[in-house]
């Protein structure tokens, strides 16, 4: 004899809802010509700081990997800037970088002269980067329960 039972299980809801971001900017660059496993290693050190702190990371790390993570870094902060409609600085927000994550991109395939007539195969790795920073301070036109007014001009 089976015993079927049925129980009531509520849907699990999180106690402690996760914020969702309040402003977020992207960068990606493409096709850098470095291994991917090269780039993850930088890449680790910069991911959940604050941007300024990131920033001195990449100045004073001696591999080439942090040249280019810099540079897309210093443009996914140009990008959150431009996205606020640059009346806001990005050092009054505690900007820090959300997200961090580099992609193996295109190989290109060479053949390299062997002893006997043969010929060895050199792969070339490419990688792809893309970092999102986020702001911890809410910017003052996402504050809840606020109407942010804009000045209209009049004809006169």
């Amino acid at each position: 004899m089976a015993l079927c039972l049925k129980l009531n299980v509520a849907r699990f809801t999180n106690p402690f809802p996760r914020k969702p971001p309040i402003m977020e900017a992207v960068a990606s660059l493409n096709s850098i010509p470095m291994s991917v496993r090269k780039m993850r290693l930088i890449i680790d050190l910069i991911r959940g700081k604050e941007v300024g702190v990131a920033l001195g990371i990449l100045e004073f790390s001696k591999q080439e990997a942090a040249i280019w993570i810099k540079k897309d870094l210093l443009s996914a902060v140009a990008n959150w800037e431009y996205k606020t409609g640059g009346t806001e600085a990005a050092d009054e927000y505690n900007l820090y970088v959300s997200e961090a994550f580099a992609d193996s991109g295109a190989q290109i395939k060479r053949f390299r002269p062997a002893p006997h007539g043969r010929a060895h195969r050199i792969r070339k790795h490419s990688c792809h980067i893309t970092i999102k920073v986020s702001n911890r301070v809410q910017l003052p036109s996402e504050v809840e329960g606020t109407v942010v007014e804009t000045e209209t001009e009049t004809a006169e």
